[in-house]
């Protein structure tokens, strides 16, 4: 298994998170982004620095990802691709996006995209805040394999 993130608008919190998860499960994470990112001294944690445009870490990101791979993520059709190829894809406030689950969150997000086209106000998402994070970091655990006893 391998972590992906989704790393430009990522909050720090759940970057930190993701980073102490690797580490105590020895598991290698790749953030994808188009800036330079401060990154903890590991040999498991990389930087994939991708050019500026629309859609092109998304691009990356589903080019590289394997089944089984954990894709960390709040762009929800980037969530649907990767999960057509076998992935599973968590939002960093905690939801996780399968094959059973991501179909109608993505109606769901098209349909808000269309109000606002039609002008409509629909408010943007609340702060990240730390519920937000309990419930990122209560995800992660459920999804990553159990550290090994000693």
């Amino acid at each position: 298994m391998k972590i992906w993130v989704d790393a430009d608008a990522c909050p720090r919190a759940v970057k930190e998170l993701v980073f102490r998860a690797s580490a105590r499960l020895s598991l290698p994470v790749c953030l994808v982004a188009n800036r330079r990112l401060a990154l903890p001294d590991s040999p498991l944690i990389t930087l994939t620095q991708v050019p500026q445009g629309s859609d092109v870490a998304d691009g990356y990101i589903v080019q590289h990802v394997a089944p089984g791979d954990l894709v960390i993520t709040a762009d929800i059709p980037l969530a649907a691709l990767v999960v057509a190829r076998g992935a599973v894809a968590l939002d960093p406030r905690g939801e996780i996006h399968t094959a059973e689950t991501v179909g109608e969150r993505l109606a769901v997000r098209d349909l808000m995209e269309e109000l606002r086209w039609a002008g409509l106000e629909t408010g943007g998402p609340a702060a990240y805040g730390a519920a937000d994070r309990q419930r990122f970091a209560q995800s992660l655990d459920r999804l990553l394999p159990r550290a090994p006893r000693r």
